[in-house]
């Protein structure tokens, strides 16, 4: 990406960046039926940044006629599975060679530093395609062992129209762990992004084109959550929804299926994720940089952040001394074009303004102030330094609902027993940490935490095998994975009767 002799100034290519603002419908971008626009906003500046198409109902409708008819048609749904694969082959290449002109959109769009887009989110979407590229010729069906005079075989055959809804804090990543498994399966796609950060969906949707992608196979369509997002998940052409959003907007997901067509819907959504520290951890300097990297990573705008960390009482002291010394310099705030920097500002001053509102609730609530609790910069952009509250209590707001920010509560506990309590008092179950040197106790902890994913002495591992997804109310449904793939498949019986 870079080297001393010949750095790259992301500033300089961040002027010259030529950015799409229509909506891209049976493999061509439009204007919006109504010509009406929204603006999206530089999270630095404050700065009207584009000016992107906004879709409606309307234009939700074309894009899912677009797609039924895409699949109907069988361009795509029933094209042979090697050649479905060379297209998100060619895709994922493609997201490669196009790796700058991504990274520097979703910087711009949501504040994320260009040197983790560049070295991680990009490259991780190129993976996704590839990795469900590669599957789609080990789906199989069954024959059933039935008596002689019948020949009994069981199906996979793609759903139809997937809608994806995706959030702003991961806007590439999650525009790929959503489409590519829907592809994979044959189905056709209608993208919604979140308002905030369209810019890499509608490049991600030319590139599946140029790829060999059929024409309205892949649609994308601008639009605000709650007049594009509800109109496509209220369509009764649509015949699964997968999202990944708030937890409030996928209880309504959930209503607009009943009160459709019953469609299929898979979500991911909030998390409140314990990192549970425990007195035989061994190695607590590991453990502190790993829960410093939990929490702060993204500008705490994960689902999975590690936000509430239990320590046993014991070493409580110690690991808040080391926390302390150790997480000013892991994350540099700034300027998010420059590769020092190491955490961005807040996606929009909405956020910004919700995350300063809790740590003033944690201050009222009687939590200590241990970092942070300011801006950290000064000026227009929506930044939030690091921030951690010390001795916090189970019933505290900032210890049980979900912040979205880079805010850390660290809350003492005696017994493993005290931890569990703790850690499964949440309507959340996405995600959590569990460190000890104790074979039988990471293990015991392991299977009676509530989440559906635990990570043992580190967190957020993982790769494309891994089931992304929780208990609870964060969700249904998996994201990365077979089961993924297999999730935007139907089965279907066929019985041949040989008498």
């Amino acid at each position: 990406m870079n080297t001393a002799a010949n750095p790259v100034d992301w500033h300089e290519r961040a002027k010259n960046i030529k950015v799409e603002t229509r909506l891209f419908i049976n493999g061509e971008f439009v204007e919006s039926v109504t010509g009406e626009n929204f603006q999206t906003t530089n999270p630095v500046t404050g700065a009207v940044q584009f000016r992107m198409a906004r879709g409606n109902a309307v234009d939700i409708n074309l894009a899912v006629q677009a797609a039924k008819a895409s699949f109907r048609s069988g361009v795509w749904s029933r094209m042979a599975p090697r050649e479905r694969m060379d297209v998100l082959y060619r895709l994922s290449q493609k997201i490669t060679e196009h790796a700058e002109e991504f990274a520097l959109l979703d910087c711009l769009d949501m504040g994320k530093p260009i040197a983790e887009l560049i070295n991680g989110d990009v490259p991780f979407s190129s993976h996704t395609f590839q990795f469900f590229a590669e599957a789609i010729d080990k789906m199989e069906g069954a024959v059933t062992n039935t008596a002689s005079s019948a020949l009994h075989m069981i199906m996979r055959e793609p759903i139809g129209v997937v809608g994806c809804i995706t959030p702003w804090n991961f806007p590439l990543m999650m525009a790929a762990w959503k489409t590519a498994p829907a592809l994979a399966a044959g189905n056709s796609v209608v993208l919604k992004p979140a308002e905030q950060s369209p810019s890499s969906a509608l490049l991600l949707a030319r590139l599946f084109v140029e790829a060999g992608g059929p024409a309205g196979v892949f649609n994308v369509v601008n639009g605000l959550g709650e007049v594009a997002g509800k109109a496509l998940a209220l369509h009764n052409d649509v015949d699964k929804i997968s999202f990944t959003g708030s937890t409030d907007v996928g209880k309504l997901m959930l209503v607009y299926a009943g009160q459709s067509n019953m469609k299929r819907v898979t979500t991911e959504c909030g998390g409140k994720s314990p990192q549970i520290v425990f007195d035989d951890v061994g190695d607590i300097d590991t453990a502190v940089q790993y829960a410093i990297n939990g929490i702060y990573g993204n500008q705490g705008e994960v689902c999975s952040a590690g936000s509430r960390i239990l320590v046993q009482r014991d070493i409580y002291p110690t690991f808040l001394e080391k926390f302390l010394a150790l997480a000013p310099s892991r994350f540099a705030i700034g300027d998010p074009l420059l590769e020092a920097t190491s955490m961005g500002p807040l996606v929009t001053r909405e956020q910004q303004s919700r995350v300063l509102s809790y740590i003033e609730i944690g201050k009222k609530e009687g939590a200590r102030l241990a970092m942070g609790g300011g801006m950290g910069v000064a000026g227009a952009g929506y930044f939030v330094e690091p921030t951690l509250f010390a001795d916090v209590t189970r019933h505290m707001r900032i210890a049980n609902e979900e912040i979205f920010g880079p805010v850390a509560v660290l809350m003492p506990f005696d017994s493993e027993e005290e931890a569990l309590d703790i850690a499964n008092d949440s309507i959340y179950g996405l995600a959590a940490g569990i460190w000890t040197s104790n074979l039988n106790r990471a293990h015991r902890v392991a299977r009676n935490i509530e989440a559906g994913i635990v990570w043992i002495n580190c967190y957020d591992h993982g790769d494309m095998t891994q089931p992304w997804g929780g208990y609870k109310q964060s969700g249904q449904g998996r994201d990365k994975c077979v089961e993924t793939l297999l999730a935007h498949t139907q089965s279907k019986s066929v019985w041949v009767n040989l008498g």
